[in-house]
């Protein structure tokens, strides 16, 4: 079975700040800096680490 990451991503997302509540500015804080840190100079970095 294939699932799109979006979907993957959304899923999990959903149940993390259903189950664990964190405050909504921290949910702003984390999108925000992953939308602008994957635009960066420092994305490739980012990208050898994580695989």
């Amino acid at each position: 079975m294939q699932v799109p990451l979006w979907f993957a991503l959304a899923v999990v997302g959903y149940l993390g700040i259903k189950l664990i509540r964190p405050p909504a500015w921290l949910v702003a804080v984390l999108l925000l800096g992953g939308f602008l840190l994957a635009d960066s100079v420092l994305a490739p970095a980012i990208n050898g680490f994580i695989k």
